[in-house]
């Protein structure tokens, strides 16, 4: 028998979930492109995205994903044969890499697995041996949405500060932003790149570059008038923010939903996450315990508070993700960059997200591995309820 009726609950990591107060602003005739609210309204961003990354530095706003700020920030710094360090962790940095290669760039990769997060050994080996000065940029991730993994972006700063390498450092925070804390001038980054769809709650659509200005002083051959970040950051006239006619309803979207960071307060926000982060790892431990099912990052100081890339065995994700949808209404996110033996499946838990919504998608977890009997340890729940208890 089939419970899903009423409203689904999509726990993918990202698109995240819409707060009904984005929803009712974006609901709305198309407003006037040329002067008055939109403006205003637009200028009133900048400042509050600045501060959600922790930055005073530069800031252009992108009408695409993720992808597309990816592009902006290589394309603004590099030439044609430029080369990039790539500290893969997953499927997403990988991915930068891809983009890089695209334009002409060359690409070397450190690449450190699926389970683990970058060694900074490594990467201080390689800038060390970069004596001629070949690398122009490195690209991590803060936090790979394949794999749940975090970095240590600061302690990354400082293997690159011992080996005196001038190279850009380049953060990808597109699943982080508004989740883990991240610092952006406080840890040395030179260019961050994220988008709205994520833990700000804002439905697909936008991204947004923050540079510094040793990296506009790069200034590479790549860029072309459309990705050219310069016009973006300090618009002449007012469609030069987007290159074109402005993304309305995105822009009303995201107005609220930064009003609703400010209200709750960033230091809240990132606790939040934080503890509901360690209500499904108290849950999948205790599961754990029997069976097959594992987290896939184990040493928690490297685990993301916005996702969570568990292991269950051969078979049995994708098992588990269809019971859950069509039997309970929920959507568990697939096991992004795996083969489907890896049987992995992920949970997002960023942005618009509360206790009972964790607890629901926990408790939906266990049915489902109850009703279709893949082995599992017993107390998740409880475990789970009293990590909330002590909050």
């Amino acid at each position: 028998m089939s419970l899903s009726q009423g409203r689904p609950y999509l726990a993918i990591p990202g698109p995240s979930v819409i707060p009904d107060a984005v929803l009712r602003a974006m609901h709305r005739a198309s407003p006037n492109i040329y002067e008055g609210e939109l403006h205003e309204l637009t200028h009133s961003l900048v400042p509050d995205l600045k501060a959600v990354a922790m930055t005073a530095q530069h800031l252009a706003i992108y009408i695409g994903n993720g992808h597309a700020a990816w592009e902006a920030a290589l394309a603004n710094t590099l030439s044609p044969d430029d080369t990039v360090l790539v500290l893969a962790t997953g499927r997403f940095c990988i991915g930068w890499g891809e983009i890089a290669a695209g334009l002409g760039v060359k690409v070397e990769t450190i690449d450190h697995g699926v389970q683990s997060s970058v060694d900074l050994a490594r990467v201080e080996e390689a800038l060390t041996a970069d004596t001629a000065g070949r690398i122009k940029a490195v690209l991590a991730v803060h936090v790979d949405t394949s794999t749940s993994v975090k970095n240590d972006i600061k302690g990354l700063r400082g293997a690159m500060d011992r080996t005196g390498h001038p190279a850009l450092l380049m953060v990808d925070c597109i699943a982080s932003l508004g989740c883990d804390r991240f610092e952006m001038d406080a840890w040395g980054v030179d260019v961050m790149v994220a988008a709205c769809q994520k833990g700000l709650m804002t439905p697909a659509g936008l991204s947004f570059v923050w540079y510094n200005d040793k990296a506009d002083a790069a200034r590479g051959r790549c860029v072309t008038n459309y990705w050219d970040w310069r016009a973006r950051t300090d618009p002449k006239m007012y469609y030069q923010y987007f290159h074109g006619t402005a993304p309305t309803h995105h822009l009303y979207g995201l107005r609220a939903a930064l009003d609703m960071i400010k209200a709750e307060g960033l230091d809240h926000v990132f606790a939040r996450h934080a503890t509901l982060a360690q209500v499904i790892w108290a849950a999948f431990d205790k599961w754990s315990e029997t069976g097959p099912m594992h987290l896939n990052i184990a040493n928690p100081a490297d685990r993301s508070h916005a996702v969570t890339s568990i292991g269950i065995g051969p078979g049995q994700g994708d098992r588990l993700r269809k019971w859950c949808e069509t039997q309970c209404g929920l959507t568990l996110g697939v096991g992004l960059g795996r083969t489907p033996e890896d049987a992995y499946f992920r949970i997002g838990h960023m942005g618009h997200v509360n206790a009972h919504m964790i607890m629901g998608v926990l408790g939906t977890i266990e049915a489902g591995l109850t009703a279709l009997d893949i082995p599992h340890g017993a107390g998740a729940l409880a475990a789970a309820a009293d990590v909330v208890a002590r909050a």
